[in-house]
């Protein structure tokens, strides 16, 4: 029995510990539908021509942790922001784990989906904005639809600063091998609202995992949202991200996205403007070696006048890893004085590393500004030359070099831990001491 069949047998299963009162009932029957229609996608659609999945759907994936584990926080301090207060939402085996989690309702609420989903209070946001801009014809998005059971819901009312950075992480561990997990966060940002949001998906574990996640992200009018996704795990996992932002007036969206690690890693970014006046900016930095796989696919949809968008993307290749960035501007007719800026920077460190890079822009209207361009080269060696007869050896002038070629992607986070935890990741994949502060 390959996956799809195994998912669509254990859909019956999940389904039934719920019952057919369940709030989602009616959308999760519908998004099995789909994905049973479509099943996984494969190198045969545009999108996905450069990605297979093939080894994925050849797993015996199960959708059902066998036990509850509990970690102690020595055990993953490592991966957890310890040097700034924050609230964390931390799940281990797609299971909530209250001793690693910091979460509140004092002014704003930062807790579970499984909470706001069965609360009466929730009601109201769940209806207006869960399942409200995820594609829901995408296969692997509807995918998780049928599985929603769990994840991170986080509410900010209009006017609230929410003081403290959040932290989402999931573990994997040992316990439970070979776990598909399909974590769904909803994230609501009020009029004037501000949120800084850090993500990360670990696996403690040399057993193959696998996770399809999916999070929606509504930014009302004035509304700041800064977004960072840590993504450093081992080699034997895989993650799918498939998250959607819909913006309205005033609002400026950043989501910065690092890339150092997994098996294979597909980012599906989709910006959608409601309104005239909307900023968006999508940064990344991904280094990867050996067999790693990174594929960024960006959409940012600009419907309305006067916006702007900023996507500024790095790319660091060494040994056979390989990449992908398809980076889609859509400028509909009435979208007039957009203003659009795409570039993709990429590095081959090695001659067998390689990336596949496409811009897309569809324009129908007339005033606009709209940039794009990708470079693929490899580090300059009259640069090298001339740090060696500086003194400073080859292997740390081409870690000097390639810090450099990723900084100002670095420059515009904003919290200082995940900055420095950010330059440890590169000088140890380097294997350089750079010299900054970690």
């Amino acid at each position: 029995m390959d996956l799809k069949e195994t998912l669509l047998s254990s859909y019956l299963a999940f389904d039934a510990q719920d019952g057919p009162q369940h709030k989602l009932q009616d959308q999760r029957a519908a998004a099995i539908d789909i994905f049973e229609q479509q099943g996984f996608p494969t190198k045969k659609e545009e999108d996905w021509k450069y990605t297979s999945l093939r080894n994925l759907t050849k797993t015996d994936f199960s959708v059902f942790p066998k036990e509850e584990v509990s970690l102690k926080l020595d055990e993953v301090k490592e991966y957890i922001l310890q040097d700034v207060d924050t609230y964390k939402i931390v799940f281990v085996d797609g299971i909530y784990n209250a001793y690693l989690s910091e979460t509140t309702h004092e002014g704003v609420d930062v807790c579970l989906l499984s909470a706001a989903l069965t609360k009466p209070k929730y009601a109201d946001t769940i209806k207006k904005y869960f399942n409200q801009i995820a594609e829901k014809d995408a296969s692997l998005t509807a995918l998780n639809t049928a599985f929603t059971k769990e994840g991170a819901y986080i509410h900010v009312p209009n006017g609230k600063l929410v003081e403290k950075p959040v932290q989402i992480i999931h573990f994997t561990t040992d316990k439970n091998p070979r776990l598909l997990l399909q974590p769904r966060n909803l994230i609501v940002l009020g009029k004037n609202a501000e949120i800084q949001i850090v993500e990360r998906h670990q696996s403690l574990t040399a057993n193959e995992t696998f996770t399809n996640v999916v999070t929606e992200i509504f930014t009302e009018q004035n509304a700041q949202l800064d977004y960072y996704k840590i993504q450093n795990d081992q080699t034997t996992a895989s993650l799918i991200d498939s998250t959607y932002i819909s913006q309205r007036k005033h609002s400026h969206a950043k989501v910065h996205t690092f890339s150092f690690g997994g098996k294979l890693t597909r980012n599906n970014l989709n910006f959608y403007h409601k309104d005239p006046e909307i900023n968006s900016t999508m940064k990344g930095i991904t280094l990867i070696e050996g067999s790693q796989f990174v594929d960024h696919h960006t959409l940012v949809h600009h419907a309305q006048p006067h916006c702007e968008s900023h996507q500024d993307y790095k790319g660091i290749f060494a040994e056979k890893a390989t990449g992908v960035f398809n980076g889609k501007i859509i400028v509909e007719k009435e979208a007039q004085k957009t203003n659009a800026f795409q570039q993709n920077n990429n590095i081959l460190m090695d001659d067998k590393a390689s990336i596949n890079t496409k811009p897309q822009l569809e324009i129908f209207a007339d005033d606009v500004k709209c940039s794009h361009g990708c470079t693929i080269g490899q580090l300059d060696e009259d640069a090298l030359f001339y740090l060696q007869t500086r003194g400073i050896p080859r292997k740390e002038a081409r870690g000097l070099l390639t810090y450099a070629f990723a900084n100002n992607v670095l420059q515009s986070v904003k919290i200082d831990s995940v900055k420095k935890r950010i330059n440890k990741l590169i000088a140890e994949k380097l294997g350089v001491n750079i010299g900054f502060d970690v």
